[in-house]
């Protein structure tokens, strides 16, 4: 048996570090020197190709994050197989960062979307793994919420691999829908307390 609590704080630790390698790569070119406030701005404008792909992967990480917070389990440890599922997940969460990259450098091309959607796909996957062999979870509406975040993450994934191969520049934007969970989430609630 294994200690959830020490589980969490390493996915805090690689969930921010994750996080915060994503910006990296935004960034001027080397050799950019402007010579006066409008190429500045040019420049900055010109960033726009890996700020998306930045605010998409942090997006979707701070909704993987929040959404592994909201399960409450009362378990104190966990088994081998939890373990070896939440080591995984911890492993494609530290992977965004460069798929991330890739796709911000390359996303016009279909393979770059292939990689990044396919990883957070993955991501999705494990995730829902690992809801349901989480130990004794508290039973609420956070439930709900955590399994309708991880199936918008997988459909989105889906629509933009499936986008790729029509116009890989749009596809990447159908992982925007993720943005939506946070409305979803407030929607549904409306819905319940109406009920």
């Amino acid at each position: 048996m294994f200690s959830k609590a020490r589980l969490d704080t390493l996915s805090d630790g690689i969930f921010g570090v994750s996080m915060t390698l994503l910006v990296l790569d935004v960034r001027l070119p080397d050799g950019f020197h402007p010579q006066d406030g409008n190429e500045l701005l040019q420049g900055l404008l010109n960033l726009w190709p890996k700020f998306v792909p930045y605010v998409l992967s942090f997006g979707v990480l701070g909704m993987r994050w929040l959404a592994n917070i909201e399960i409450r389990s009362r378990a104190e440890f966990v088994d081998r197989e939890y373990v070896n599922w939440w080591l995984l997940y911890l492993l494609l969460i530290t992977c965004v960062p460069f798929s991330t990259i890739i796709v911000g450098n390359f996303g016009h091309f279909a393979p770059a979307i292939w990689l990044y959607a396919g990883h957070t796909l993955l991501i999705a996957l494990v995730g829902m793994r690992l809801f349901f062999i989480t130990p004794h979870m508290e039973q609420g509406d956070h439930l709900r919420h955590r399994q309708m975040s991880a199936m918008l993450l997988v459909v989105s994934s889906l629509l933009a691999l499936a986008m790729s191969f029509v116009n890989s520049r749009l596809a990447l934007w159908c992982l925007t829908l993720n943005f939506a969970a946070p409305l979803l989430k407030k929607w549904s609630h409306r819905a319940t307390v109406s009920d």
